[in-house]
């Protein structure tokens, strides 16, 4: 074995939208009309970091660890689930190398709280910012995206054993 063993996850997740709840991306809530609906705070985002790096160290997802038919997730912050993910890996022996992620939505705008965004999860994560990088797209109006039903989130993280 090399000196550094090497892996990559990937995670994909959807939330639908719906008007009056708050709408929490990436650690913060970014003020909207709409919130993603989950049994936790359905950040998508979080979510969606959690499953890459569940599945970098073939720790399955996080509806297997956090189910949504507990109800002690019930609204929990999803912070404390990608601490409670971050938990697991370093148990293993892994650490994070990078993160690389992608938010699908029309509005709100989001490009301008990635900065806040990052911070956040660099603070929960014990990482520096600039190894979290966040990307927003739209989808050009197609789809349940476009029509403004949901949000979409892909992430792709790269993990090292450490010992």
């Amino acid at each position: 074995m090399p000196p550094f063993h090497f892996r990559v996850g990937f995670g994909y997740d959807v939330h639908q939208l719906q008007a009056g709840l708050p709408f929490w991306l990436g650690g913060i809530t970014v003020p909207h009309t709409h919130g993603a609906l989950g049994h936790s705070d359905a950040d998508v985002l979080i979510h969606v970091i959690c499953d890459a790096l569940l599945g970098a160290a073939n720790l399955r997802d996080i509806g297997f660890h956090f189910p949504d038919t507990d109800p002690q997730y019930k609204g929990i912050d999803s912070k404390k689930l990608l601490a409670g993910v971050l938990r697991l890996l370093r148990e293993r022996g892994y650490e994070v190398g990078n993160v690389d992620s992608t938010i699908c939505l029309e509005r709100p705008k989001v490009n301008p709280h990635i900065p806040a965004m990052q911070q956040t999860l660099a603070e929960v994560m014990g990482l520096d910012a600039d190894l979290i990088s966040i990307k927003a797209t739209t989808t050009e109006k197609l789809g349940f995206v476009g029509r403004q039903e949901g949000v979409a989130a892909y992430a792709t993280v790269l993990v090292y054993k450490t010992a």
